[in-house]
């Protein structure tokens, strides 16, 4: 977890807030909106499953002994006027590639790395790694040639029923088994926040981000926890081993706790001036959802709760923080990036709508990708409203709360719109992986 937006995304990516903003993880699904009919059942949800002839009884008795994370299937033939079947806006009135190309450029390029190398070395899926043996190529290699012919494919195609056309041609699916082995998998949002920040202590600007301690490594362990190194109020770091690691001043307590939760953040300084801070490291625990427990101690229902929620309880009851921040044993460390855009756990920047964070103990880091979910989107009448989607992406970030087959996280960007976004998503969707046949 490197630099990565979240990668303490610790939750969610919400409060989870990768949070990313919030609560992701807590987050029950927001009610159907007027996207939701968009085609029949059988095309919205049972196209999308692992097909009942992968998922008979002896199969999943197999996947669940072997533990398979990705299962080779067909890709999934639209039906008639299904739009959210097809990524339809990149043929748009205003065709939007870039962003995707960009975010392809960024794969490839991570993929030419030593870490890559040692990554793909140490990939332990054998669903994968054994059909790429099989085909003579290593899973690296069979990775970058399926992004460069997937970008030949994008950057010539008219239309985003040729592109999946060719997609069915030339490439195989492998998708997750998810959290039920059927491909079930839970879809929550990131971003990066923009906070108001001061390179100096003063009566406005109190509450600190830290550097990562040169001697974490000999630290006694287990290491301490927040409470221990920032103290119950936020304000005690410079008393103990956090003296002199002051990064960055927020006016806020909740702020610099968010920013730890979403890994990065961009800061509007006093002098009109921005820069960005990035994950360093953190104090090795696992982060515990405030959310979770305001849930717990029956302070916010369980049902409908979202970020939004969160934050505006804890706005009505301030006081409340120094009780529920120092819960989270979780500390994140971090390093000024100097405007440069966030970074996900292969040490690239993430791109908006095109990024994903899974379990890289399980995903291949870098690949293409296929998601198909419920995302929020602003309506021209400024109201939220989900829109059931299809989106190719690259994996290229992780989280602490992003664990299993059956989670992924989406980067929706920087500053309040993708935070509002960010705040209010969670849904249930299919991850695949495409490489070519």
């Amino acid at each position: 977890m490197k630099n990565t937006l979240a990668r303490l995304r610790k939750f969610n990516k919400v409060i989870c807030i990768s949070l990313p903003v919030v609560l992701s993880i807590l987050l029950v699904r927001m009610q159907s909106l007027a996207h939701r009919e968009l085609s029949p059942p059988e095309c919205r949800v049972k196209k999308w499953d692992i097909p009942v002839s992968l998922t008979a009884e002896n199969q999943n008795v197999f996947i669940q002994k072997q533990k398979a994370v990705l299962i080779q299937r067909l890709p999934v033939t639209c039906c008639q006027g299904d739009t959210s079947c097809l990524d339809e806006v990149l043929y748009g009135e205003i065709p939007d590639k870039k962003a995707l190309v960009s975010a392809i450029a960024r794969s490839l390029q991570y993929l030419q790395t030593v870490n890559a190398v040692a990554a793909y070395q140490n990939y332990q899926v054998a669903e994968i790694k054994r059909d790429a043996a099989f085909g003579g190529l290593p899973l690296r290699t069979r990775v970058i040639k399926s992004l460069k012919r997937f970008r030949e494919l994008l950057l010539k195609t008219n239309s985003a029923t040729e592109l999946q056309q060719a997609i069915e041609r030339e490439f195989v699916l492998y998708q997750s088994v998810g959290k039920d082995t059927k491909g079930s998998v839970l879809f929550t949002a990131y971003y990066e926040p923009l906070y108001a920040a001061s390179r100096v202590p003063t009566a406005e600007y109190r509450y600190p981000v830290y550097r990562l301690p040169p001697d974490l490594n000999s630290w006694y362990k287990p290491h301490p926890t927040r409470k221990e190194l920032e103290g119950i109020d936020g304000l005690q770091g410079a008393k103990g081993k956090l003296r002199g690691l002051e990064l960055f001043w927020f006016r806020d307590r909740l702020e610099p706790y968010l920013a730890q939760i979403e890994g990065s953040a961009r800061l509007q300084l006093p002098d009109g001036t921005q820069t960005t801070i990035g994950y360093a490291g953190n104090n090795a625990y696992n982060y515990k959802s405030i959310g979770r427990e305001l849930v717990n101690d029956g302070k916010l229902p369980l049902e409908g709760i979202t970020m939004p929620i969160i934050l505006n309880y804890f706005q009505k009851h301030p006081q409340e923080l120094n009780i529920y921040i120092p819960r989270d044993r979780s500390f994140v460390f971090f390093q000024e990036n100097h405007g440069e855009p966030a970074q996900g756990f292969i040490n690239v920047p993430l791109t908006a709508e095109r990024s994903i964070a899974t379990d890289k103990s399980l995903m291949p880091p870098g690949a293409l990708a296929l998601i198909h979910t419920s995302i929020p989107f602003v309506n021209p009448t400024g109201k939220m409203e989900e829109r059931i989607v299809s989106r190719y992406v690259l994996d290229q970030d992780t989280g602490g709360a992003i664990k299993g087959a059956g989670r992924v996280d989406y980067f929706l960007g920087t500053g309040k719109l993708a935070g509002d976004r960010a705040g209010v998503t969670v849904s249930n969707g299919q991850l695949f992986y495409l490489l070519l046949k």
